[in-house]
């Protein structure tokens, strides 16, 4: 583990990223960002940081579960300034069965968001990806709620501090419901998002770029890039549907899908 405390741009690499996070990770406490200390931290740095952030969590006994997309709507996008999803790693510690308490003294500031998964069936590989040629892919669909958690104080970072965070990765949920994706219209497949039984957001699978196998085709051509490609079996949560909100303690957070039954969670 780093524990070399210069800030100097010499003392900087993407191992000592990958080491700073992991450590606000395992002890659920935040920093502020890494960009705003040490300006090398590109897209590019980020992106080998999460790499190896990942080779460290195997080590360490992790398994590979899939992946995950951030920055799949439109609106957020805007938001960050950026024009394209960013994609990370999802492992088994990141899985939560259902039923599940949200476990608090794991994550600093947990948020929820609805999302549409997919279990693959077979090996997809980019470059060149097409949204059909990824849908064909797929086995199975599923509703999920992701349960974000930046590294970062008050979720401020810009994108590349985002993918060197892993998407702001904490647990996952999924659905108890599996489809077809022949089954279904994705792009019209709605969600209710709910607090307590009140409603506070919806959206359809259009929110995800157009069409969740927009983002599957994606993360196939950006992990492409570099070496990877996205493997049988593997999950892979498309991104959200919603604004993600915030899990108080005690709360019951709920998406409910069209088609794709109901995910609840116990904020713990």
């Amino acid at each position: 583990m780093t524990t070399d405390q210069d800030t100097s741009s010499a003392s900087w690499s993407a191992t000592r990223v990958a080491d700073i996070l992991l450590e606000a990770e395992r002890a659920a406490t935040s920093r502020t960002s890494l960009s705003a200390e040490w300006p090398g931290l590109t897209l590019p740095v980020a992106y080998q940081a999460q790499d190896i952030a990942l080779q460290i969590r195997k080590a360490r006994g992790e398994n590979i579960t899939g992946i995950k997309l951030g920055l799949t709507s439109r609106a957020k996008q805007k938001q960050m300034g950026v024009d394209a999803p960013s994609v990370a790693w999802l492992t088994d510690v990141m899985a939560l069965s259902a039923g599940d308490p949200v476990p608090r003294t794991q994550l600093i500031h947990p948020r929820a968001e609805p999302e549409i998964g997919f279990v693959m069936g077979r090996r997809l590989s980019g470059p060149g990806v097409t949204a059909a040629q990824a849908l064909a892919a797929v086995d199975w669909v599923f509703g999920a709620i992701e349960i974000i958690d930046s590294r970062y104080a008050g979720f401020k970072f810009t994108l590349a501090d985002a993918v060197a965070d892993n998407n702001s990765s904490g647990k996952y949920v999924t659905g108890p419901i599996l489809r077809s994706p022949d089954s279904l219209d994705l792009g019209l497949e709605a969600c209710l998002l709910e607090i307590d039984g009140q409603v506070v957001d919806t959206a359809t699978g259009a929110a995800v770029q157009g069409h969740p196998a927009e983002a599957l085709a994606f993360a196939a051509n950006t992990l492409a890039d570099r070496g990877h490609a996205i493997e049988p079996g593997w999950v892979v949560l498309t991104g959200g549907m919603t604004d993600a909100v915030a899990i108080e303690p005690g709360a019951r957070v709920a998406a409910h899908f069209t088609s794709l039954g109901s995910v609840t969670i116990s904020g713990g």
